[in-house]
């Protein structure tokens, strides 16, 4: 597919995904969300892309909704909603990193923890505006945000709509690491890196346990015996052992 409100580039099993609407810090469009949405479908089917890593051009990571579209008697409508985006992310197989670059707002916001890692830049922002704009937390914020933050902080967050610097977002846990603008890129990458030499199906078998909300242990530990099971007939499986004991890199091809 073509895209025009976004960029694709893959390089050695790492696919980055970089919103492209930088005049307006990259919002939600119609078309924009649909782009998104047809991305995460090809990349999560593409079983040479490993990692993904998600930011945005120019200033912003995504400041949410385009609220320009709202109102209009002809707004354009998704081929999926923006309120599915946050699930999307988090059913894709393969890890997604966000790299934010800058304000992290609204949905934009709720991208950035549907993400399995986020690395900030010293520039980045994050608000939970919905409560500016007179709506509730959208696209999974609510459910999200208390997870990864606590309760207090969500409700603060929340209920102020106030913007938090990414100091402050590293102090309450809301990101992994801060970095220097220069070298978000790199360290997302780096990020990248080290999980590409781990094996690829172990690796998404991981992210779907850890994505399980099942609050009965016993199912857990039932279906991680089972992920276990699978894991140990794949190719990479063997491999992995195989290199321990000859005291060797693995070489893994997702098999």
């Amino acid at each position: 597919m073509d895209y025009n409100n976004l960029q694709i580039q893959i390089d050695e099993h790492i696919a980055t995904i970089t919103l492209n609407r930088p005049s307006v810090l990259n919002a939600l469009s119609a078309n924009l969300t649909s782009e998104l949405h047809q991305a995460l479908d090809e990349l999560g089917e593409n079983t040479s892309v490993w990692v993904i890593i998600l930011t945005g051009s120019g200033r912003g990571f995504c400041s949410g909704a385009d609220v320009s579209e709202w109102g209009k008697a002809d707004r354009p409508v998704p081929t999926k909603p923006l309120v599915e985006l946050g699930i999307h992310i988090r059913e894709t197989p393969q890890p997604v990193i966000a790299a934010i670059n800058g304000i992290a707002a609204g949905a934009g916001l709720t991208i950035a923890i549907s993400s399995d890692m986020r690395i900030a830049s010293s520039d980045a922002r994050f608000s939970s505006i919905f409560v500016k704009r007179s709506i509730v937390l959208d696209t999974g914020a609510s459910y999200l945000l208390p997870k990864l933050v606590g309760p207090g902080v969500a409700s603060e967050m929340s209920l102020t709509g106030n913007v938090y610097d990414s100091d402050w977002a590293l102090r309450v846990g809301l990101v992994n690491k801060v970095v220097s603008p220069d070298n978000l890129m790199t360290e997302a990458n780096n990020m990248a890196q080290d999980i590409l030499s781990n094996p690829p199906l172990a690796v998404q078998s991981i992210k779907k346990m850890l994505n399980n909300e099942d609050p009965d242990m016993n199912r857990i530990v039932k279906l991680e015996v089972e992920a276990t099971a699978l894991l140990r007939k794949t190719k990479d499986s063997v491999e992995a052992v195989d290199a321990f004991k000859e005291k060797r890199s693995p070489i893994y091809r997702g098999e």
